[in-house]
């Protein structure tokens, strides 16, 4: 293979391809990461999702199979305030549902949660000692973050405008995630929660690049050569693709998600708050059709999930988050190693 023409992430972060493997939450699993890594891109584990004991096992499997980094990747929301009335008439408006499906809507609503990143969280990464610690929605108090970088790690987050990029700068980020608003899941917006900031990737990614003096890495609506080169044109050090690697067999993906992603087009993607009371992208399905993407009843992050279960338990495609950026039809159905390498190879020969 060639030499890039930007070489500071792979300097930086220790990779061989600039080529950042998405922690996605949904879909993500310890041999996607493995797979990655072994190509020469950056592996990376979410660990919102997990407990303490399920990701301690998974960066033991990951650290068992390869000595090369890894990026480790936390949420840094501020878990939400109480707010019962609002958690009823959220599922009071769901309660058609539960008789139409046949689902108990007497029962205790079952919670859905999305740890922050915390101290138990910064003490798995001082104990293994990832190579590389990413977050979502900014970035955790100061004292975390110091024990962090105490550990040697560099340090990214996602920015989905100039102004959160300049934030992250200003507060220790190495390197910024320049999230375009075509990204599938969660968007990691949190200077504000206006809908209205977020704008396409080539047109964040250049002011960006414009506004720092850390690498930038593209994110949204990249899922083949030719968005690794635009994105390279427009000033990144390289990319983050996720939704490309749900199509491969590494990805963990319900039955309902693997067919909508094969079969949904790029135009039935949408930002909903509905699955987890934070807008994310993801493949439009009954629910999001018939209660409309964005609802303001829908409780704060990540409460929003809970009511929901019992509908998804019946009925995966209406009542799941099918998150998928809109690139989705660019997708293959490679494995991640060669999904890795043929991005890399075709991307390389485009710019050289």
């Amino acid at each position: 293979m060639g030499t890039w023409p930007d070489t500071r992430i792979l300097d930086l972060l220790g990779i061989e391809v600039p080529i950042i493997q998405a922690p996605m939450a949904v879909g993500t699993t310890p041999a996607m990461v493995i797979a990655a890594n072994r190509a020469g891109a950056l592996g990376s584990m979410p660990a919102a999702a997990l407990s303490i004991e399920q990701l301690r096992d998974a960066l033991t499997t990951i650290r068992q199979a390869s000595d090369r980094p890894i990026n480790v990747n936390f949420f840094c929301h501020q878990p939400p305030s109480v707010d019962d009335a609002r958690d009823q008439r959220w599922k009071a408006l769901l309660e058609p549902y539960y008789r139409e499906l046949g689902a108990d809507f007497d029962a205790p609503t079952p919670v859905s949660n999305r740890a922050p990143f915390n101290d138990a969280a910064c003490q798995v990464v001082e104990e293994f000692r990832p190579e590389v610690v990413s977050f979502h929605f900014g970035l955790p108090e100061k004292s975390l973050l110091e024990r962090v970088k105490a550990t040697g790690a560099k340090v990214l987050s996602s920015a989905t405008t100039v102004e959160e990029a300049v934030w992250l700068q200003a507060h220790g980020c190495d390197a910024i995630i320049a999230m375009g608003i075509e990204a599938g899941g969660h968007r990691g917006l949190f200077l504000s929660d206006d809908l209205n900031t977020q704008i396409g990737l080539f047109a964040l990614l250049p002011q960006v690049v414009d506004a720092v003096s850390v690498p930038v890495i593209a994110a949204g609506g990249i899922g083949d050569a030719r968005g690794i080169v635009a994105a390279f044109a427009l000033g990144a050090s390289a990319v983050q693709i996720g939704t490309a690697y749900l199509f491969t067999p590494e990805a963990n993906v319900t039955a309902a998600h693997h067919h909508a992603l094969r079969h949904a087009q790029a135009s039935e993607t949408a930002l909903t708050n509905l699955f987890t009371g934070r807008p994310a992208r993801g493949i439009a399905n009954r629910l999001m059709r018939e209660l409309g993407a964005i609802n303001p009843a829908a409780p704060a992050f990540p409460k929003a999930g809970g009511a929901l279960m019992p509908l998804k338990a019946k009925d995966e495609a209406g009542f799941s988050n099918l998150w998928s950026g809109q690139a989705l039809r660019l997708g293959k159905d490679l494995a991640t190693y060669e999904l890795t390498r043929e991005l890399a190879e075709q991307a390389l020969a485009k710019l050289t």
